[in-house]
């Protein structure tokens, strides 16, 4: 699943993807540079995606990933979807 925000503004797609996050029960990692955000269900801590293992890379559930988070847009890709 990919969701796309285009918000316009400094950070505002960055900060409607992670209201996004929230709002659906997503913890996020932190922003480092343009690399991917780490996207886990539930509540957890996640490290900058340079400091995540590949077998913990794989065992996200989805990232946030944008060419520059500063002025969008932003994407978030939900990888593994909870079986309902």
């Amino acid at each position: 699943m990919e969701i796309i925000f285009n918000q316009t503004g400094e950070f505002e797609a960055y900060h409607e993807a992670c209201k996004w996050c929230e709002k659906n029960g997503y913890s996020y990692g932190s922003m480092a540079r343009n690399m991917p955000i780490g996207l886990m269900k539930g509540d957890w801590d996640i490290a900058k995606w340079y400091n995540l293992s590949s077998s913990e890379r794989k065992g996200l559930d989805g990232t946030m990933t944008c060419q520059t988070f500063r002025t969008g847009p932003v994407f978030i890709n939900i990888t593994k979807v909870e079986a309902v």
